[in-house]
């Protein structure tokens, strides 16, 4: 949006019975309003499924909440960052960023550049080699853990920092999941996840692998042996394509493609490869295929199906006379209504991938060999809002590999009993399996979705698991379930808690030290939109972006770098000072400098933190609501009115 693009209003149509500023200000207002200080949710934390307070370690590396223990500010953004998620070098690298599509910044110019700073933190807290705290006692109480992707990890960490003992299980050689078999290496670098898997290991997590719980050992002994269990086995089975002929070798899943290539098995492609499906999976396996090229194989048993499917290798002598392959996505909805994020459809683009939206795979065509040799489609319009086949626009997609990447199931194997009838997992809201006592279940069993949603799922039953252990109710999960700011908290630790409640009779609490005055936390109720912030105080600043590695069709082949450039100090603290800090106050002075009574003032430096930097003083305050009017964050409201 360019700067003339600004619309901010303070009135809307149809206000327009406004008394003068005399008669509002200076003669008395007769509306008894007073302002009070309302901590409200943002609505980047609102969208992020993991629930970080993102506007909290944002307020942190621009400088304005302070660390209170000498630590660099970037190490108390960590710490902050990774009270809900710990693999902030990881998503701050693949996360899809839900949070940066419901920033409020967006009505101004362009959203926060939150993955990035996220990033930022992660590779700063690897750089300085940063280690999670440990807890403070030890519970006696051991939970196992099935499954050791983003999702199981994440509950290991959570329920190792209450000082639960945890056990964690993976059928893999190697820890990680989907964010180790499923993404490529080039979007999750190797050294830097084994990192931050390595970091929540050293917390004290028994790990069990090339070990499958319903096979090498039963789910009933786990539940035998411990206190309670976590399902965390991930969807890591690909759904083919559900039309004829696709029974043919040549068929494959996405996920068993990416699970070959991670694997290190599968070093080229065929040379016309179409792949089905328009999520992050399909943008990931078209993305690799270009990166691999093609290379004709010299013997059946070095197909990329061979491979996928059995567990074969290819030649490396051979893969070095890599050609390019021709690539192509079929999307039945147009290309533009995708899933996928969309800076991987334009990387994928540039990259040389043919993308071809509204086409409906109908059959597989077979050769001779009973191989496919070519996908027929089926045109489609969505003029009318739902799918129509137009008549008699069959054709045929010439091809040598079609991979299908249209959605994903679970390996049950063992656990049959608890098949919802989709490959899946049932649960409850706190990640319990229905009608099971202490048996949890989490992540993309429960529903595929993204790495972070899974993070979240993991920190809600971990905190279920716990008051399980204790014997404790469930209690009711908040209407904004994320990690939020909490004033009490800050101010025991800044040394400003308040006195204990003498519990004697009481008139008034104005001058007692037991009560915290001016502020109303509604962050578990209330996300606060766009249309409650002063936006005409944002001036415009553009994004300041990551860089970019440029890699086109000419050099894709064997391109495996990192595509962005991690942000340095100043860029980042300078991004961060984009954020609006809506709902919190962020120190712009606005409320003191425009009151017109001197009724709001700065709180004493002795006694100042964040969330208490300004109070008022109610003997001068007329109620004239111009400190609500100019507060960019909409952290000031007029409250014990008429209307």
């Amino acid at each position: 949006m360019a700067e003339s693009g600004i619309t901010y209003r303070r009135y809307k149509d149809g206000e327009h019975n406004y008394r003068s500023y005399g008669e509002k200000i200076f003669e008395q207002d007769t509306t008894y309003k007073c302002p009070t200080y309302v901590h409200r949710t943002p609505p980047c934390q609102g969208s992020c499924p993991s629930g970080e307070d993102i506007r909290g370690w944002l307020q942190i590396v621009r400088g304005i909440e302070k660390p209170t223990h000498g630590e660099e500010k970037v190490e108390y953004a960590f710490y902050r960052s990774t009270d809900a998620n710990p693999f902030p070098a990881i998503m701050g690298r693949v996360c899809p960023a839900p949070c940066q599509e419901g920033c409020n910044r967006n009505e101004v110019e362009d959203f926060v550049g939150i993955n990035s700073i996220e990033q930022y933190i992660g590779d700063y807290a690897r750089e300085h080699a940063l280690k999670f705290k440990g807890p403070d006692k030890e519970t006696g109480k051991t939970v196992a853990i099935i499954g050791g992707g983003v999702g199981g990890l994440a509950c290991a960490y959570q329920l190792r920092r209450m000082g639960h003992s945890v056990k964690v299980y993976d059928n893999h050689k190697e820890l990680g999941g989907m964010m180790r078999y499923g993404i490529p290496g080039y979007r999750t670098p190797r050294d830097v996840m084994d990192h931050e898997i390595q970091r929540i290991l050293d917390l004290g997590v028994e790990v069990h692998l090339n070990t499958f719980v319903g096979k090498d050992i039963t789910l009933k002994q786990l539940r035998e042996e411990n206190d309670a269990v976590v399902i965390a086995i991930g969807a890591q089975a690909g759904r083919n394509i559900p039309i004829p002929g696709s029974d043919a070798p040549n068929c494959i899943t996405g996920v068993s493609f990416l699970e070959a290539y991670n694997d290190g098995r599968l070093k080229f492609v065929s040379k016309r490869v179409v792949v089905i499906g328009g999520g992050d999976t399909a943008m990931d396996v078209v993305s690799v295929a270009r990166r691999l090229g093609h290379v004709q194989a010299k013997s059946p048993d070095e197909r990329p199906e061979a491979v996928v499917l059995n567990q074969t290798a290819q030649d490396c002598a051979v893969a070095c006379k890599k050609e390019g392959a021709e690539v192509l996505l079929v999307y039945r909805r147009p290309v533009d209504q995708m899933p996928a994020a969309e800076h991987e459809v334009e990387a994928a683009r540039k990259e040389g991938v043919e993308l071809r939206g509204s086409l409906v795979p109908v059959e597989v065509i077979k050769d001779d060999e009973g191989r496919a040799r070519a996908l027929r489609v089926a045109k489609a319009d969505w003029s009318s809002g739902k799918m129509e086949i137009i008549p008699d626009s069959e054709f045929e997609i010439e091809c040598d590999l079609i991979v299908s990447a249209i959605g994903q199931g679970g390996d049950l194997t063992g656990m049959e009993d608890l098949d919802n009838g989709r490959g899946l997992i049932d649960s409850d809201k706190y990640y319990q399996v229905p009608g099971q006592q202490g048996l949890f279940v989490i992540g993309d069993i429960v529903r595929p979705h993204l790495l972070t949603t899974a993070i979240g799922q993991a920190w809600v039953a971990a905190e279920s698991i716990d008051h399980y252990l204790k014997k404790e109710d469930l209690g009711k999960r908040p209407k904004v379930d994320v990690h939020h700011f909490d004033l009490l908290e800050k101010l025991k630790e800044t040394g400003l808690a308040p006195e204990p409640y003498c519990h004697e009779e009481t008139w008034g609490t104005s001058e007692s030290n037991f009560a915290i005055h001016n502020f109303e936390d509604r962050s578990e109720q209330e996300i606060i939109p766009a249309d409650k912030l002063f936006l005409g105080h944002f001036e415009y600043t553009p994004r300041h972006k990551r860089q970019e590695v440029e890699i086109t069709a000419e050099n894709v082949i064997d391109s495996y770098e990192e595509r962005f450039i991690g942000l340095d100090d100043d860029t980042a603290t300078a991004e961060a000072d984009r954020c609006m800090s809506c709902g919190m106050c962020f120190e712009c002075d606005n409320c003191v400098i425009y009151c017109p009574q001197d009724a709001v003032q700065r709180t004493p430096k002795d006694k100042s933190t964040l969330g208490r930097y300004v109070f008022t003083d109610y003997t001068r305050c007329i109620g004239c609501h111009i400190c609500s009017d100019v507060c960019p964050t909409g952290y000031i409201q007029m409250a014990m009115g008429d209307h």
